[in-house]
């Protein structure tokens, strides 16, 4: 019976450790923090990945607990033995978690789910979110300040050693530059790609270095190659794809001694903080259609993005943008907030700014949802760092002009 119900489960003990299920989505964020969490929790687990049909939008939100919304012929199997924990995340996810745990009549399945639910959160077991979503204060929702990572000092250290060969050309220091993409009322168009490769080649020759650059796979081709074009500085460009054989993502963050994220990906600024290294946060809007709070007087010397130069997803940045404003909370998020925190915490500035000398925090939020878990099996804490909760207030957007 999931949390919230008037009548409390009985918590099973498995004979060895949790039998525990991955379920897979289409957004490569929200599967780097389900392997995060599992990772971390040490058990063994089963990777289930599936393929969505087109109705999936309608049956998710009219059928409940359902698997109306997937493709089985190109999906994994769902069948018995049942697993103890699911760890999920995305809205297609949903009610394929939830339909698991309705078979499973037997025993509870206890539903993790990260990120924000469509569903009401009394149907879930733990929520692990983040300040973005915005969601209510509740003793099944695990609020962290930034999102689950899978960065850890002996996955840097091994990928370095291959790959610190291969740029030995290249002068050191090194910058790592992460390349994200749109982002709800954020648009990483060719003139912000612009603006970070001149923003970043300007660094490195201050520092007498190079840069090291990974798309991602959001990134804009537009936003690419106009960065591509206007690199001024030593650099290795490498550019993500989905079945890269040998990506450099976690070598350059051993090998970067600072690192520059755009600011759309809450889930690449936190693995950049994870390193515990300088962080730089790369604004991709201007002016009026800033991500960083700007003042009146900054407001009002900056230049207005006539409506004639939208494209297609400046015309979607804006339409969020209203959401944001008239719709419910659930709609959208404004990761405006993460960025609030992670620059009040010490952990980034924003690009062009000076970074202070200090002892930067670790990231905790790992470790935090690693507890939560165990207490789902009434199991000993992993970690000694005690549970602490927050209310995130909600910063109003300005509407663009």
């Amino acid at each position: 019976m999931p949390h919230g119900m008037s009548i409390a489960p009985v918590i099973e003990h498995p004979a060895k450790t949790p039998r525990v299920w991955l379920l897979m989505g289409h957004r490569a964020g929200d599967n780097s923090q389900v392997l995060a969490l599992a990772e971390s929790l040490g058990w063994s687990f089963e990777i289930k990945r599936f393929t969505y049909r087109p109705t999936e939008l309608a049956s998710n939100l009219l059928l409940g607990p359902t698997l109306a919304g997937v493709n089985p012929g190109k999906s994994s199997d769902l069948h018995a033995p049942w697993p103890d924990l699911i760890i999920t995340a995305g809205r297609r996810n949903e009610p394929i978690a939830r339909w698991i745990q309705k078979q499973a009549s037997d025993k509870h399945v206890r539903i993790v789910h990260v990120g924000r639910t469509w569903a009401k959160p009394e149907r879930f077991d733990l929520i692990v979110t983040t300040p973005q979503y915005r969601l209510a204060a509740l003793p099944n929702i695990l609020h962290n300040t930034t999102p689950l990572h899978r960065v850890t000092e002996e996955r840097m250290h091994q990928d370095a050693k291959r790959w610190a060969p291969r740029l030995e050309h290249l002068r050191k220091p090194y910058i790592m530059v992460v390349l994200g993409g749109n982002s709800g009322p954020f648009t990483f168009d060719a003139a912000a790609g612009k603006r970070l490769a001149k923003q970043a080649s300007a660094m490195a020759k201050s520092t007498g270095g190079s840069l090291l650059v990974t798309t991602s796979a959001r990134t804009p081709q537009a936003a690419r190659a106009a960065f591509e074009k206007n690199l001024s500085a030593p650099a290795y460009l490498f550019p993500w794809t989905r079945d890269a054989a040998d990506n450099p993502y976690f070598a350059f963050l051993s090998l970067a001694q600072s690192i520059i994220v755009t600011g759309d990906s809450m889930s690449m600024l936190t693995e950049a903080c994870a390193t515990r290294k300088p962080v730089y946060i790369f604004d991709i809007g201007e002016g009026h259609r800033a991500m960083r709070p700007l003042s009146q007087e900054e407001l009002a010397k900056a230049k207005k993005f006539p409506i004639w130069k939208w494209g297609r997803s400046h015309l979607k940045a804006f339409i969020y943008q209203l959401s944001m404003r008239l719709g419910p909370k659930r709609m959208t998020r404004d990761i405006r907030i993460v960025h609030r925190k992670l620059i009040e915490s010490g952990r980034a500035v924003w690009l062009g700014e000076t970074f202070p000398d200090v002892i930067l925090p670790p990231v905790e939020s790992v470790e935090r949802a690693v507890n939560r878990v165990k207490s789902l099996f009434e199991l000993e804490p992993a970690f000694s760092e005690p549970p602490r909760r927050y209310r995130e207030p909600v910063l109003e957007l300005r509407t663009a002009s």
